[in-house]
């Protein structure tokens, strides 16, 4: 809880300071545009104008509003403690050259002008106004943030992940405050099977790696690093899913195999590089249009295909007895249970001896239903998912618990496609296909996996392109 205050008490502070100077952008643009047309009046009556015009009011309200929106669809206040003064130079100048681009539509393109090169001069202005107040303000928060971070007046809890050996031999740089960027242990979590954990120097052993989300809740954990050494690394597997369902920073001290292939960022703990793993796939900006993309195309496909959803339910009614609609619950995003909503293509009570998967010769598909997968057409009731938000238009296909229990012995991450929300089509489906076994389902699982790694608006539109040319092809089962 403490943790949490802190960290919504600095967003709540970002966004007071980024208000206070869009107003006053806001303030020295309108004067200067109000002085420059009216050059002739006195100093005073000009003045005057300004703050009886309704349209200063008007702006010092929504100007800052919109720039606090752009800001944090651009993810400005996620890991404010943990800035680089550059970068967030750079950053806000994207964003203030998108939002002033959006601005000089807005409010300048009226104004009484000369010639065309009064709209540059007016755009030139508005930039550099803004850009010079958010910027300033920015490095000076961003400074006091990081001195006080090596003051250790803010810390974070922190676990080390590894075998005592390892951790043993970092344990004297731990505790330097010399070398600490903030980081409170807490602990250490071992890699190794034992039935006790002894210390490694002055960190406690809290127990195990399958401990760990338990313990990230108890200590309230914000960083986790780990100090394996290169046969340990198969362990990655098991943690990085665990890791990823608390949202936490995950940081990873690399081997000398690491710095061959270039995978070190150019950040330092304990004064050594580190490798930093961003288990949050997409920008904020990015997730707001993949929900607006799904919530319109889902609504004109159901609309504008409603002649063919009342075909198929006939068809269905027909082809057997039993309901129209199928539904089945599946494991979506961190691991909440929906209801998957198909048109029916088996004949009733098909699973009444436990679940099974289809395949190409599955006898408990009735023919209309094999006429349906072969379309994919049985599937198209999920858009109805879709608008709910149980499900998205690409994304991992959603798994039965009871598939899912099978797949994670085998093989851990594959919870690592439960981060994410569940799709209609997704990359495993367009490139392997349906499975038919847990073997086959393990090797679809790469391809999902390969998705989350690179997810991305384009990679998405891609994936719907090609899920129509399978379609089309008629290659369902």
């Amino acid at each position: 809880m403490k943790n949490t205050f802190r960290k919504n008490k600095q967003i709540v502070n970002a966004v007071l300071l980024d208000t206070f100077v869009s107003m006053l952008g806001w303030l020295c643009f309108f004067s200067y545009r109000k002085f420059t047309e009216l050059s002739s009046m006195s100093m005073q009556e000009t003045a005057h104008l300004i703050f009886n015009d309704p349209k200063f009011y008007i702006g010092i309200v929504g100007i800052p509003l919109c720039w606090i929106i752009l800001f944090a669809i651009g993810g400005s206040y996620n890991q404010i403690w943990k800035k680089s003064r550059l970068k967030e130079i750079l950053t806000v100048f994207q964003h203030v050259l998108f939002g002033s681009l959006i601005l000089f539509f807005l409010i300048i393109l009226d104004d009484v002008i000369s010639s065309y090169l009064d709209y540059i001069r007016l755009f030139l202005v508005l930039f550099c106004i803004q850009f010079f107040f958010i910027v300033l303000v920015r490095i000076v928060h961003i400074t006091s943030l990081q001195r006080r971070i090596r003051d250790g007046k803010i810390q974070f809890n922190t676990l080390i992940v590894g075998t005592k050996e390892v951790i043993g031999k970092l344990s004297e740089t731990l505790f330097d405050p010399k070398k600490s960027f903030g980081n409170n242990f807490v602990g250490y979590i071992s890699t190794e099977e034992m039935t006790e954990y002894p210390n490694a120097g002055k960190l406690l052993c809290l127990g195990s790696y399958k401990d760990i989300n338990q313990l990230v809740q108890t200590y309230e954990v914000e960083e986790i690093i780990i100090a394996c050494d290169s046969q340990t690394r198969k362990m990655m597997e098991k943690i990085l899913p665990l890791v990823g369902e608390n949202n936490i920073l995950l940081k990873i001290l690399p081997t000398t195999e690491d710095h061959m292939l270039r995978a070190v960022k150019n950040t330092a703990i304990f004064h050594e590089p580190y490798i930093q793993i961003y288990l949050d796939s997409l920008p904020l900006w990015q997730k707001i249009c993949k929900r607006i993309m799904d919530i319109v195309v889902s609504f004109l496909f159901m609309v504008l295909f409603s002649p063919l959803y009342l075909s198929l339910a006939i068809g269905v009614r027909r082809s057997s007895k039993g309901s129209i609609l199928y539904r089945q619950e599946r494991i979506g995003k961190k691991g909440r249970p929906f209801h998957i909503i198909k048109f029916r293509s088996m004949y009733e009570d098909a699973e009444s001896a436990g679940p099974q998967l289809s395949s190409k010769t599955d006898s408990r598909i009735t023919p209309f239903g094999l006429f349906m997968r072969r379309l994919h057409l049985d599937e198209i009731p999920q858009f109805y998912n879709v608008l709910k938000g149980d499900m998205s238009l690409v994304g991992p296909r959603p798994e039965r618990q009871y598939y899912i229990d099978r797949i994670v012995e085998r093989v851990p991450y594959y919870r690592l496609l439960l981060l994410e929300k569940p799709g209609i089509t997704s990359w495993g489906q367009i490139s392997y296909g349906y499975a038919e076994n847990v073997d086959e389902m393990i090797e679809r699982m790469r391809y999902d996996i390969m998705y989350i790694e690179n997810m991305s608006l384009l990679i998405d539109m891609k994936i719907l392109f090609y899920t129509v040319i399978a379609v089309l092809k008629r290659d369902g089962k």
